[in-house]
Protein backbone atom coordinates (compact mmCIF):
# COMPACT_ATOMS: atom_id res chain seq x y z
CA UNK A 1 0.00 0.00 0.00
CA UNK A 2 2.83 2.38 0.93
CA UNK A 3 4.70 1.74 -2.35
CA UNK A 4 1.47 2.21 -4.32
CA UNK A 5 0.82 5.62 -2.73
CA UNK A 6 4.41 6.74 -3.20
CA UNK A 7 4.35 5.79 -6.86
CA UNK A 8 1.06 7.27 -8.02
CA UNK A 9 0.25 10.13 -5.61
CA UNK A 10 1.89 13.38 -4.60
CA UNK A 11 3.43 14.02 -1.19
CA UNK A 12 0.59 16.42 -0.32
CA UNK A 13 -2.06 13.80 -1.06
CA UNK A 14 -0.22 11.11 0.88
CA UNK A 15 -0.03 13.37 3.95
CA UNK A 16 -3.74 14.18 3.61
CA UNK A 17 -4.68 10.50 3.16
CA UNK A 18 -2.73 9.38 6.22
CA UNK A 19 -4.30 12.17 8.27
CA UNK A 20 -7.73 11.09 7.01
CA UNK A 21 -7.06 7.51 8.13
CA UNK A 22 -6.02 8.69 11.61
CA UNK A 23 -9.10 10.92 11.96
CA UNK A 24 -11.36 8.14 10.68
CA UNK A 25 -9.88 5.73 13.20
CA UNK A 26 -10.36 8.14 16.12
CA UNK A 27 -13.78 9.56 15.26
CA UNK A 28 -15.42 6.70 13.34
CA UNK A 29 -13.87 3.30 13.95
CA UNK A 30 -13.34 3.62 17.72
CA UNK A 31 -16.91 4.89 18.46
CA UNK A 32 -18.43 2.23 16.19
CA UNK A 33 -16.40 -0.48 17.89
CA UNK A 34 -17.35 0.88 21.31
CA UNK A 35 -21.04 0.84 20.38
CA UNK A 36 -20.81 -2.66 18.87
CA UNK A 37 -19.16 -4.05 22.01
CA UNK A 38 -21.91 -2.48 24.15
CA UNK A 39 -24.64 -4.08 22.04
CA UNK A 40 -22.94 -7.48 22.24
CA UNK A 41 -22.95 -7.46 26.05
CA UNK A 42 -26.03 -9.35 27.29
CA UNK A 43 -28.61 -7.36 29.23
CA UNK A 44 -29.67 -8.33 32.75
CA UNK A 45 -33.01 -7.66 34.41
CA UNK A 46 -32.92 -5.98 37.84
CA UNK A 47 -35.76 -4.32 39.71
CA UNK A 48 -34.84 -0.81 40.87
CA UNK A 49 -37.25 1.56 42.64
CA UNK A 50 -36.28 5.24 42.65
CA UNK A 51 -37.78 8.01 44.79
CA UNK A 52 -37.27 11.61 43.68
CA UNK A 53 -39.49 14.40 44.97
CA UNK A 54 -37.22 17.19 43.73
CA UNK A 55 -37.99 17.42 40.02
CA UNK A 56 -38.80 21.07 39.24
CA UNK A 57 -38.13 20.71 35.50
CA UNK A 58 -38.00 18.08 32.81
CA UNK A 59 -34.25 17.65 32.85
CA UNK A 60 -34.74 15.18 35.76
CA UNK A 61 -31.24 16.04 36.97
CA UNK A 62 -31.68 14.76 40.54
CA UNK A 63 -31.92 11.17 39.30
CA UNK A 64 -30.93 11.36 35.63
CA UNK A 65 -27.42 10.00 36.12
CA UNK A 66 -28.71 6.94 38.01
CA UNK A 67 -30.97 5.96 35.11
CA UNK A 68 -28.09 6.64 32.71
CA UNK A 69 -25.88 4.21 34.63
CA UNK A 70 -28.57 1.52 34.79
CA UNK A 71 -28.90 1.70 31.01
CA UNK A 72 -25.16 1.98 30.42
CA UNK A 73 -24.45 -1.14 32.48
CA UNK A 74 -27.31 -2.87 30.62
CA UNK A 75 -29.65 -3.45 33.54
CA UNK A 76 -33.22 -3.51 32.31
CA UNK A 77 -36.65 -3.49 33.87
CA UNK A 78 -38.49 -6.78 34.34
CA UNK A 79 -40.18 -6.34 30.94
CA UNK A 80 -36.79 -6.05 29.23
CA UNK A 81 -37.10 -2.32 28.47
CA UNK A 82 -34.51 0.28 29.42
CA UNK A 83 -35.07 2.67 32.33
CA UNK A 84 -36.80 5.92 31.41
CA UNK A 85 -35.73 8.88 33.55
CA UNK A 86 -39.03 10.67 32.80
CA UNK A 87 -41.25 7.81 33.99
CA UNK A 88 -39.47 5.22 36.12
CA UNK A 89 -39.54 6.77 39.58
CA UNK A 90 -41.95 7.76 42.35
CA UNK A 91 -42.37 11.44 43.12
CA UNK A 92 -43.01 14.74 41.39
CA UNK A 93 -43.63 14.85 37.63
CA UNK A 94 -43.45 18.32 36.00
CA UNK A 95 -45.36 18.98 32.80
CA UNK A 96 -44.05 20.79 29.74
CA UNK A 97 -46.29 23.75 30.58
CA UNK A 98 -44.78 25.91 33.33
CA UNK A 99 -46.64 25.40 36.60
CA UNK A 100 -48.34 22.16 35.59
CA UNK A 101 -47.46 18.88 37.28
CA UNK A 102 -48.67 15.57 38.66
CA UNK A 103 -47.67 13.48 41.66
CA UNK A 104 -47.25 9.74 41.40
CA UNK A 105 -45.99 8.22 44.62
CA UNK A 106 -46.90 5.47 47.07
CA UNK A 107 -50.15 7.24 47.99
CA UNK A 108 -51.56 6.03 44.68
CA UNK A 109 -50.62 2.39 45.35
CA UNK A 110 -52.68 -0.24 47.14
CA UNK A 111 -50.99 -2.48 49.71
CA UNK A 112 -51.02 -5.38 47.25
CA UNK A 113 -49.45 -3.18 44.56
CA UNK A 114 -46.71 -2.06 46.96
CA UNK A 115 -45.98 -5.65 47.91
CA UNK A 116 -45.82 -6.64 44.25
CA UNK A 117 -43.28 -3.84 43.67
CA UNK A 118 -41.21 -5.05 46.62
CA UNK A 119 -41.30 -8.66 45.40
CA UNK A 120 -39.74 -7.55 42.09
CA UNK A 121 -37.16 -5.17 43.60
CA UNK A 122 -33.43 -5.69 44.17
CA UNK A 123 -32.55 -2.06 44.96
CA UNK A 124 -34.39 0.92 46.46
CA UNK A 125 -32.80 4.34 45.87
CA UNK A 126 -33.91 7.54 47.65
CA UNK A 127 -32.38 10.20 45.40
CA UNK A 128 -33.93 13.34 46.89
CA UNK A 129 -36.98 14.20 49.01
CA UNK A 130 -36.37 17.95 49.42
CA UNK A 131 -39.32 18.71 47.18
CA UNK A 132 -40.61 21.38 44.83
CA UNK A 133 -41.61 24.92 45.84
CA UNK A 134 -43.74 27.59 44.21
CA UNK A 135 -40.69 29.56 43.09
CA UNK A 136 -39.45 26.51 41.16
CA UNK A 137 -42.47 26.66 38.87
CA UNK A 138 -42.66 30.41 38.36
CA UNK A 139 -41.46 32.21 35.25
CA UNK A 140 -40.05 34.94 37.51
CA UNK A 141 -39.20 33.54 40.96
CA UNK A 142 -39.84 35.78 43.97
CA UNK A 143 -36.81 36.80 46.10
CA UNK A 144 -38.83 35.82 49.18
CA UNK A 145 -39.09 32.23 50.50
CA UNK A 146 -41.81 30.31 48.68
CA UNK A 147 -44.37 27.78 49.85
CA UNK A 148 -43.71 24.07 49.52
CA UNK A 149 -45.83 22.31 46.92
CA UNK A 150 -44.59 18.78 47.60
CA UNK A 151 -41.70 17.21 49.44
CA UNK A 152 -40.25 15.51 52.48
CA UNK A 153 -40.06 11.82 53.32
CA UNK A 154 -43.46 10.77 54.65
CA UNK A 155 -44.83 7.84 56.64
CA UNK A 156 -45.70 5.86 53.50
CA UNK A 157 -42.13 6.20 52.19
CA UNK A 158 -40.77 5.14 55.56
CA UNK A 159 -43.09 2.13 55.76
CA UNK A 160 -41.97 1.02 52.30
CA UNK A 161 -38.32 1.49 53.32
CA UNK A 162 -38.89 -0.60 56.47
CA UNK A 163 -40.49 -3.36 54.42
CA UNK A 164 -37.54 -3.31 52.01
CA UNK A 165 -35.13 -3.37 54.95
CA UNK A 166 -36.94 -6.30 56.57
CA UNK A 167 -36.87 -8.14 53.23
CA UNK A 168 -33.07 -7.53 53.11
CA UNK A 169 -33.34 -5.60 49.85
CA UNK A 170 -30.41 -3.29 49.05
CA UNK A 171 -31.14 0.35 49.91
CA UNK A 172 -29.33 3.56 48.98
CA UNK A 173 -30.29 6.89 50.52
CA UNK A 174 -28.52 10.19 50.05
CA UNK A 175 -28.74 13.87 50.89
CA UNK A 176 -31.48 15.14 51.01
CA UNK A 177 -33.53 12.22 52.37
CA UNK A 178 -34.25 13.15 55.99
CA UNK A 179 -33.30 16.83 56.30
CA UNK A 180 -35.87 19.64 55.92
CA UNK A 181 -38.76 19.44 55.09
CA UNK A 182 -39.03 15.85 56.41
CA UNK A 183 -40.92 15.82 59.72
CA UNK A 184 -38.83 15.11 62.80
CA UNK A 185 -40.79 12.00 63.79
CA UNK A 186 -40.23 10.45 60.35
CA UNK A 187 -36.55 11.37 60.50
CA UNK A 188 -36.24 9.84 63.97
CA UNK A 189 -37.73 6.54 62.79
CA UNK A 190 -35.41 6.52 59.77
CA UNK A 191 -32.38 7.14 61.98
CA UNK A 192 -33.39 4.36 64.36
CA UNK A 193 -33.89 1.92 61.49
CA UNK A 194 -30.70 2.85 59.65
CA UNK A 195 -28.38 3.37 62.63
CA UNK A 196 -27.61 6.90 61.42
CA UNK A 197 -27.87 10.17 63.34
CA UNK A 198 -28.01 13.46 61.46
CA UNK A 199 -26.21 16.26 63.31
CA UNK A 200 -28.62 18.85 61.95
CA UNK A 201 -25.81 20.43 59.93
CA UNK A 202 -25.43 20.71 56.18
CA UNK A 203 -22.53 22.47 54.48
CA UNK A 204 -21.36 23.68 51.10
CA UNK A 205 -18.35 25.28 49.44
CA UNK A 206 -18.80 28.77 47.97
CA UNK A 207 -16.07 30.09 45.70
CA UNK A 208 -16.71 33.75 46.52
CA UNK A 209 -18.46 35.33 49.54
CA UNK A 210 -18.10 38.93 48.39
CA UNK A 211 -21.65 39.99 47.47
CA UNK A 212 -20.25 42.50 44.97
CA UNK A 213 -18.47 39.73 43.08
CA UNK A 214 -20.95 36.87 43.49
CA UNK A 215 -24.58 37.71 42.74
CA UNK A 216 -25.58 34.07 43.20
CA UNK A 217 -25.15 34.15 46.97
CA UNK A 218 -28.60 33.52 48.51
CA UNK A 219 -29.85 36.83 50.01
CA UNK A 220 -31.33 34.99 52.99
CA UNK A 221 -27.89 33.56 53.82
CA UNK A 222 -26.33 37.01 54.13
CA UNK A 223 -29.32 38.53 55.94
CA UNK A 224 -29.63 35.70 58.47
CA UNK A 225 -25.90 35.70 59.21
CA UNK A 226 -25.93 39.45 59.89
CA UNK A 227 -28.91 39.12 62.22
CA UNK A 228 -27.48 36.15 64.13
CA UNK A 229 -23.95 37.45 64.59
CA UNK A 230 -24.78 41.15 64.89
CA UNK A 231 -22.00 42.04 62.48
CA UNK A 232 -21.46 43.09 58.91
CA UNK A 233 -20.98 40.59 56.12
CA UNK A 234 -17.38 41.46 55.24
CA UNK A 235 -16.32 38.12 53.80
CA UNK A 236 -14.47 37.66 50.55
CA UNK A 237 -12.91 34.72 48.75
CA UNK A 238 -13.81 31.04 49.13
CA UNK A 239 -15.21 29.43 52.27
CA UNK A 240 -17.26 26.56 53.65
CA UNK A 241 -20.72 27.63 54.80
CA UNK A 242 -22.37 25.55 57.53
CA UNK A 243 -26.14 25.71 58.03
CA UNK A 244 -28.01 24.10 60.93
CA UNK A 245 -31.66 23.07 60.78
CA UNK A 246 -32.39 25.65 63.51
CA UNK A 247 -31.15 28.37 61.14
CA UNK A 248 -27.68 28.89 62.64
CA UNK A 249 -25.07 29.87 60.04
CA UNK A 250 -21.31 29.57 60.48
CA UNK A 251 -18.47 30.37 58.07
CA UNK A 252 -15.13 28.53 57.91
CA UNK A 253 -12.78 30.70 55.88
CA UNK A 254 -10.11 29.55 53.46
CA UNK A 255 -6.61 29.34 55.02
CA UNK A 256 -8.03 30.60 58.33
CA UNK A 257 -10.17 27.68 59.54
CA UNK A 258 -9.79 25.26 56.62
CA UNK A 259 -7.09 24.52 54.07
CA UNK A 260 -9.23 22.28 51.84
CA UNK A 261 -11.92 24.85 51.17
CA UNK A 262 -13.33 22.45 48.59
CA UNK A 263 -13.91 19.24 50.58
CA UNK A 264 -11.79 16.25 49.62
CA UNK A 265 -13.57 12.90 49.49
CA UNK A 266 -10.90 10.51 50.74
CA UNK A 267 -11.01 6.75 50.19
CA UNK A 268 -8.84 4.06 51.73
CA UNK A 269 -6.83 1.63 49.62
CA UNK A 270 -9.36 -1.07 50.48
CA UNK A 271 -12.23 1.09 49.20
CA UNK A 272 -10.29 2.07 46.09
CA UNK A 273 -9.83 -1.59 45.18
CA UNK A 274 -13.37 -2.64 46.09
CA UNK A 275 -15.22 0.18 44.32
CA UNK A 276 -12.76 1.43 41.69
CA UNK A 277 -12.78 4.94 43.14
CA UNK A 278 -9.79 7.33 43.40
CA UNK A 279 -8.00 8.18 46.61
CA UNK A 280 -9.03 11.84 46.40
CA UNK A 281 -11.87 13.58 44.60
CA UNK A 282 -13.13 17.14 45.11
CA UNK A 283 -16.79 17.69 46.00
CA UNK A 284 -17.99 21.34 46.04
CA UNK A 285 -21.74 20.72 46.52
CA UNK A 286 -24.15 20.27 49.45
CA UNK A 287 -23.27 17.66 52.07
CA UNK A 288 -24.93 16.56 55.28
CA UNK A 289 -22.96 15.66 58.38
CA UNK A 290 -23.95 12.47 60.18
CA UNK A 291 -22.84 10.03 62.86
CA UNK A 292 -23.09 6.30 62.18
CA UNK A 293 -23.21 3.20 64.35
CA UNK A 294 -20.30 0.79 64.58
CA UNK A 295 -22.10 -1.55 62.16
CA UNK A 296 -21.06 0.69 59.29
CA UNK A 297 -18.03 0.54 57.07
CA UNK A 298 -16.84 4.03 56.10
CA UNK A 299 -16.08 3.67 52.39
CA UNK A 300 -15.11 7.33 51.99
CA UNK A 301 -14.96 10.43 54.18
CA UNK A 302 -14.71 14.21 53.82
CA UNK A 303 -11.55 16.04 54.81
CA UNK A 304 -11.52 19.84 55.04
CA UNK A 305 -7.96 19.90 56.44
CA UNK A 306 -9.01 22.26 59.26
CA UNK A 307 -6.44 24.40 60.99
CA UNK A 308 -6.21 24.49 64.79
CA UNK A 309 -8.73 27.33 64.72
CA UNK A 310 -10.94 25.25 62.44
CA UNK A 311 -10.79 22.18 64.66
CA UNK A 312 -11.75 24.35 67.64
CA UNK A 313 -14.68 25.85 65.75
CA UNK A 314 -15.90 22.45 64.54
CA UNK A 315 -15.71 21.18 68.12
CA UNK A 316 -17.77 24.15 69.33
CA UNK A 317 -20.40 23.19 66.75
CA UNK A 318 -20.38 19.59 67.99
CA UNK A 319 -18.74 18.35 64.79
CA UNK A 320 -15.79 15.97 64.31
CA UNK A 321 -12.53 16.45 62.43
CA UNK A 322 -13.67 14.17 59.58
CA UNK A 323 -17.19 13.63 58.16
CA UNK A 324 -18.49 10.41 56.55
CA UNK A 325 -19.08 10.66 52.79
CA UNK A 326 -20.12 7.11 51.85
CA UNK A 327 -21.05 4.46 54.42
CA UNK A 328 -22.39 0.92 54.16
CA UNK A 329 -23.60 -1.74 56.54
CA UNK A 330 -24.68 -5.32 55.93
CA UNK A 331 -28.30 -6.15 56.60
CA UNK A 332 -28.50 -9.91 56.35
CA UNK A 333 -28.40 -10.68 52.63
CA UNK A 334 -28.83 -6.99 51.81
CA UNK A 335 -26.78 -3.82 52.03
CA UNK A 336 -27.71 -0.36 53.32
CA UNK A 337 -25.75 2.58 51.86
CA UNK A 338 -25.89 6.25 52.75
CA UNK A 339 -24.30 8.92 50.57
CA UNK A 340 -23.67 12.15 52.51
CA UNK A 341 -24.00 14.35 49.46
CA UNK A 342 -26.19 15.13 46.48
CA UNK A 343 -24.41 12.41 44.50
CA UNK A 344 -27.08 11.47 41.95
CA UNK A 345 -27.47 15.10 40.86
CA UNK A 346 -25.32 15.10 37.70
CA UNK A 347 -25.96 16.69 34.29
CA UNK A 348 -25.33 13.58 32.20
CA UNK A 349 -26.65 13.28 28.64
CA UNK A 350 -29.08 10.41 28.23
CA UNK A 351 -28.09 9.61 24.65
CA UNK A 352 -24.52 8.37 25.17
CA UNK A 353 -25.07 5.41 27.48
CA UNK A 354 -24.63 2.85 24.71
CA UNK A 355 -20.85 3.27 24.32
CA UNK A 356 -18.64 0.72 26.05
CA UNK A 357 -15.59 2.22 27.77
CA UNK A 358 -16.79 5.82 27.40
CA UNK A 359 -15.68 6.55 30.97
CA UNK A 360 -12.01 6.10 29.95
CA UNK A 361 -12.36 8.88 27.38
CA UNK A 362 -13.92 11.29 29.87
CA UNK A 363 -11.30 10.56 32.55
CA UNK A 364 -8.57 11.54 30.08
CA UNK A 365 -9.93 15.11 30.22
CA UNK A 366 -11.52 15.32 33.68
CA UNK A 367 -9.14 14.82 36.59
CA UNK A 368 -10.65 13.67 39.90
CA UNK A 369 -9.42 16.82 41.66
CA UNK A 370 -10.72 19.20 38.98
CA UNK A 371 -14.00 20.47 40.46
CA UNK A 372 -14.37 23.24 37.87
CA UNK A 373 -16.10 20.73 35.57
CA UNK A 374 -19.23 19.32 37.21
CA UNK A 375 -19.04 16.06 35.27
CA UNK A 376 -15.66 15.31 36.85
CA UNK A 377 -17.32 14.00 40.03
CA UNK A 378 -19.64 11.78 38.02
CA UNK A 379 -16.99 10.10 35.89
CA UNK A 380 -14.30 9.76 38.54
CA UNK A 381 -16.37 8.82 41.58
CA UNK A 382 -20.12 8.24 41.13
CA UNK A 383 -19.68 6.16 37.97
CA UNK A 384 -17.27 3.56 39.42
CA UNK A 385 -18.95 3.56 42.85
CA UNK A 386 -22.42 2.91 41.47
CA UNK A 387 -21.12 0.50 38.83
CA UNK A 388 -19.63 -1.72 41.51
CA UNK A 389 -22.66 -1.41 43.80
CA UNK A 390 -25.09 -2.29 40.99
CA UNK A 391 -22.99 -5.26 39.91
CA UNK A 392 -22.69 -6.51 43.50
CA UNK A 393 -26.44 -6.15 44.04
CA UNK A 394 -27.19 -8.09 40.87
CA UNK A 395 -24.67 -10.87 41.59
CA UNK A 396 -25.92 -11.45 45.15
CA UNK A 397 -29.53 -11.57 43.97
CA UNK A 398 -28.65 -14.06 41.23
CA UNK A 399 -26.89 -16.30 43.75
CA UNK A 400 -29.87 -16.17 46.11
CA UNK A 401 -32.15 -17.41 43.28
CA UNK A 402 -30.10 -20.57 42.77
CA UNK A 403 -31.39 -23.69 44.56
CA UNK A 404 -29.24 -24.98 47.43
Amino acid sequence: MGNFLNKYFSVEFRVFFRGFLVVSFIFILIPLTSMLVWYLIPAASMGVVVFDKTVPSQNFQEHQSLHWLLNHFKFTKSDGNIFDESKDYFGFFPAKEKGEYKIEDLSGQTESQKQRVLDQTSLVYFADTYGVYENDLREEPSPLPSKKIYGGMDTMDLKFLKQAYDAEIDIIAEFNTIASPTKKEVRRDFEELAGIKWTGWIARYFDELDTMLNDELPPWLVANYRRQHQEMWDFSGPAMVFLHENGQIEILKDEVEVKNTVPNIMSSLKSQKAYGIPEIVKYPYWIDIIFVSRDYEVISYYDLAPTEAGIKKLSELGLPRYFPAVVMKKNGAGRFYYFCGDFADNPVSGILFNFYGIEKLWRMFLHSEDYSQRNSFFWNFYYPLMGNILNDTYQRNEISKKPN
